[in-house]
């Protein structure tokens, strides 16, 4: 089978994007699959040329904008190549961190008080009690996100920075870090992150050593459960298709538990934590890379 494995891309986070296309390719091909590297940038031209020959499957490593809201799937949809990961709808409504929290809620989910603001708005004036946490709506793997604690004075900061259009405000929850990775209908396991800094911000995602990952969890059982209830309700909430990762907050003191929100394209990278999690239920990185593309659709 013939596999082109999309990269790079238009996004804050192409060199992740890069990073998780190279490490793909190379579980693809030994996994026995013909792949081809297109990395991908502006000119949309040259992706529909690097394209032919035609592949028999598109695997999409992109990340953020025009990766995984729902562009590079609608252009795949257009021409029928199969794609990994979710579609259109799914990809466009995950992305969107506002609407995100609207499914989430219809469905029932545990979620943090949030509001959608413009940016300039901060500098009048605290949009919620503080703590809050100000993120980009369409933005992924933290880019952008800052928290404003009691007692500090970042407003002006964090809007004089700002270049993501709207902004989130939310609730910080405080607590632990937890993930749970899915693959279809199965949630695979707990993990709590740890950063060995501030928060799990860009560089502790990324950077080696930048965060300490536990798995399983070191948590109550029913609230592993829990968490895992929620992935897959979340999953399936948005229509998400392959694998996808819900990010949450468990917090020791009142027990509670809130999803933050679900990526469909998650990290595929050597520190990433779906690779990790799907390892731990025994299934290796060029295995979970072949289960995506057994399950690759398009117009879904």
């Amino acid at each position: 089978m013939r596999v082109a494995v999309l990269m790079g891309g238009m996004s804050s986070e192409r060199e992740v994007s890069l990073n998780t296309g190279a490490q793909v390719s190379g579980a693809l091909r030994q996994a026995g699959f013909e792949v081809t590297e297109i990395i991908v940038s502006d000119d949309l031209e040259a992706l529909l040329k690097a394209l032919k020959p035609r592949p028999d499957v598109v695997f999409n490593a992109l990340h953020g904008r025009f990766g995984e809201d729902g562009t590079i799937q609608g252009i795949l949809d257009y021409i029928g190549l199969p794609y990994t990961h979710s579609g259109v709808r799914a990809s466009a409504l995950a992305m969107d961190k506002g609407a995100a929290k609207a499914i989430f809620a219809a469905a029932g989910l545990p979620i943090a008080a949030h509001k959608i603001i413009e940016i300039e708005e901060l500098l009048a004036h605290d949009p919620l009690p503080r703590p809050y946490v100000v993120k980009p709506v369409n933005e992924g793997s933290s880019v952008g996100v800052s928290i404003v604690k009691a007692g500090d004075n970042r407003r002006a900061e964090i809007v004089s920075a700002w270049n993501f259009g709207a902004a989130m405000v939310e609730e910080y929850v405080p607590g632990r870090e937890l993930t749970v990775g899915v693959l279809e209908d199965r949630a695979l396991v707990v993990t709590e992150i740890l950063p060995t800094e501030k928060f799990y911000d860009y560089h502790a995602k990324y950077a080696a050593g930048g965060s300490r990952h536990v798995l399983p969890a070191q948590v109550p059982e029913n609230i592993a459960q829990s968490a895992k209830e929620i992935a897959v309700a979340a999953h399936k909430a948005l229509g998400c298709r392959g694998a996808s990762r819900a990010d949450l907050r468990y917090d020791e003191d009142t027990g509670r538990l809130i999803l933050l929100e679900v990526n469909t394209q998650p990290g595929m990278t050597a520190t990433s934590l779906l690779p990790e999690q799907a390892a731990h239920q025994g299934m290796d990185f060029p295995a979970l890379c072949s289960w995506l593309v057994e399950r690759a659709a398009c117009r879904v």
